[in-house]
């Protein structure tokens, strides 16, 4: 479809009395190298932009999955070690861990062990705090794919208008006979091609951003989910400790180290 259309362009730009086998062998070479350079330097641009979006498009398929903010394993071993009310073991065991609900579980084992007399309010809002540090790092990674789809099109747009002043200042100038209409179609070329380019990246990034986008909303529920989870359970062993030894202050249920 795109070599109809160059050819129709081509027709309509070489000379009257050109002939058909001549417009023919014209188009018969071209390639899509040969059309990608027809894009100037501003394609060179648009090919470094659809590198990096397949780079990222890749990296988020290897990483954005639900075991890297929630495991079965994260999850099993911090329960058993919250109702040992082993607090400061957890927090070791949460430095060796990537997933991001063990961030939210050290930032808050970390400040309640610091200040064990902090009331369940304060303990509530460090834990919501971290964790939506954490969503926003989510967030924040897949939206240099929403920033790709839209500086994409406006370089396409770029070099569009620089094509089309090539071809006017050869318009403004006569020089529209003979070979230099050829220099003419190829500012043409260029205007079309990178617009059609940068609309290709756009399409492509802003397809994949949607799709990642609903990954990390699933994610964010699931990490919500599980920092209350383990927020009720570390809130149901403080209670009990304080129904359950009432001459023993608090403090001696999180031995205080310096972490």
């Amino acid at each position: 479809m795109k070599t109809t259309f160059i050819l129709a362009l081509l027709l309509a730009l070489i000379p009257s009395d050109a002939s058909a086998q001549e417009v023919a062998q014209m188009t018969k070479d071209i390639t899509l190298v040969e059309i990608l350079k027809k894009g100037g330097w501003v394609m060179g641009a648009l090919v470094v932009l659809s590198i990096f979006t397949a780079i990222l498009i890749l990296l988020y398929f290897l990483t954005l999955r639900r075991s890297s903010v929630v495991s079965n394993r994260f999850m099993n071993a911090s329960e058993a070690m919250i109702r040992k009310r082993d607090y400061l073991g957890l927090v070791g065991y949460c430095h060796g861990r990537r997933e991001a609900v063990a961030r939210v579980t050290q930032k808050t084992l970390d400040f309640l062990t610091k200040n064990p007399n902090a009331s369940h309010p304060e303990i509530r809002e460090v834990a919501e705090a971290e964790g939506n540090r954490q969503a926003g790092i989510l967030t924040q990674r897949i939206s240099y794919l929403a920033d790709i789809g839209g500086i994409a099109p406006m370089v396409g747009l770029l070099g569009t208008v620089i094509g089309m002043i090539k071809s006017f200042m050869e318009i403004a100038n006569g020089n529209i006979e003979g070979a230099k209409q050829l220099e003419l179609a190829q500012g043409v070329w260029e205007a079309l091609i990178t617009t059609a380019g940068g609309l290709v990246i756009s399409i492509i990034a802003m397809t994949f951003y949607s799709y990642f986008r609903g990954r990390v909303q699933n994610h964010t529920a699931e990490l919500e989910a599980a920092g209350t989870h383990i927020l009720a359970l570390v809130g149901s062993q403080i209670q009990q400790g304080q129904a359950g030894s009432t001459s023993q202050p608090l403090r001696d249920d999180f031995p205080m180290r310096d972490l």
